[in-house]
């Protein structure tokens, strides 16, 4: 059976429009003001690709179609980096221009050329823009939070795969030319339009699953359960608290520290002697980390694995002090847990004198160091350096 062009398009959008519709929709009822957001953006960016291509593939004068078409193809796999940069809670300010950058350069390359571009007109400037953005998401989900999560890995597996087509579909296009037997049979429309479905569908089931772990529904969560029963803030909280705290702090020139202390092999703890006992090293973890820290801080998730501690202190000095406080006294009481199972930890510390009075950069520094102490073979506290 042989596909014609517009039946495959016709195809993609379907798939492309429905996927992005149920994600949109989600993100709608979640309270989500992060990384899912920004993947909305991907998936509606998706959506406009694919009315641009059905409407190009319908008459040969519509050639601003390929430029819109070009143009969103790109923002849509740059937003699936910045959603990856935001699930990490790193810096957006760069990343962002670079993908706007990325997408007016290709919406102009076809316009430059016009009608007389053809259907590839601009298309050296997609693919290399693909690459790139494609390239940075899939490493982007082998860093900082989503490092830790397995679903993150197939996300970044899906952009690697697209860098890679992009990469072969970049050199076939420029050694063989868009007419050649090869191209068409290989890297044509077509072929594209099938590789695009098979990643769409993987895709809008993976990040609704990374979100879902950030964001919880819509007026599940009231602002009573603010705190945990065991006392530990929720992220949003803390975010909140930790903003406020390091602006009255800069005022003052005062020290604000941020420690993040994760904890490692809890899925093969759990596969090793049971859930109970990982239910009940993650209980006297958190309860730990708030018990021995000190009595001013701040206590709040970070994550599945990890916790943040915002506090006041001194001196460098003082904030190492403290930071072993904590390590020793959750070393212990991991000792204490039934089966005498003590998982890794890792505990980062950043601290304002070297990262700044911004709450998210001390998070993502501290989060950074702690993941580096639970790997280092030499120590399990470490001071961060911003990037």
């Amino acid at each position: 059976m042989t596909l014609d062009l517009t039946t495959v398009l016709v195809m993609t959008a379907l798939v492309v429009n429905t996927s992005g519709v149920l994600f949109i929709v989600e993100t709608l009822l979640r309270r989500d003001e992060g990384a899912g957001r920004i993947w909305a953006l991907g998936f509606l960016a998706g959506m406009l690709t694919t009315l641009a291509y059905t409407m190009w593939s319908q008459t040969d004068a519509a050639w601003w179609a390929v430029a819109v078409g070009n143009g969103a193809f790109v923002a849509a796999t740059g937003c699936m980096w910045l959603g990856c940069r935001r699930f990490n809670r790193r810096r957006m300010d760069w990343s962002g221009g670079l993908v706007a950058i990325g997408v007016l350069a290709t919406a102009i390359a076809v316009g430059v050329e016009g009608e007389t571009g053809g259907d590839w007109a601009g298309a050296l400037w997609m693919f290399l823009a693909l690459i790139v953005f494609a390239g940075a998401g899939a490493v982007e989900c082998l860093r900082g939070a989503l490092r830790e999560s397995r679903t993150a890995w197939v996300l970044g597996t899906v952009l690697g795969i697209e860098a890679l087509y992009y990469v072969s579909r970049t050199t076939a296009f420029v050694t063989a030319g868009p007419d050649a037997p090869l191209f068409e049979n290989v890297f044509g429309t077509i072929p594209t339009a099938f590789v695009t479905v098979v990643l769409t569908i993987v895709a809008v089931v993976v990040t609704s699953v990374l979100r879902a772990s950030r964001a919880p529904m819509r007026g599940y969560r009231r602002r009573s359960t603010a705190v945990a029963r065991d006392g530990v803030l929720d992220h949003e909280t803390f975010d909140a608290a930790l903003g406020d705290l390091c602006e009255r702090a800069a005022v003052r020139r005062e020290l604000v520290g941020v420690i993040a202390v994760r904890i490692e092999d809890l899925d093969q703890i759990s596969t090793a002697f049971g859930s109970e006992v990982a239910r009940a090293v993650t209980e006297t973890w958190r309860t730990g980390v708030r018990r021995h820290a000190p009595s001013n801080a701040l206590v709040a998730e970070d994550g599945p694995t990890g916790l943040c501690v915002g506090v006041l202190v001194d001196s460098p000095a003082e904030a190492r002090r403290q930071a072993g406080v904590v390590y020793r006294g959750l070393f212990d009481d991991l000792g204490k847990v039934g089966g005498g199972v003590i998982p890794v930890v890792g505990v980062g510390i950043s601290l304002s004198d070297v990262v700044g009075y911004d709450s998210e950069a001390l998070q993502r520094v501290a989060r950074d160091t702690a993941i580096l102490a639970a790997e280092s073979v030499e120590t399990s506290v470490l001071v961060g350096e911003i990037d």
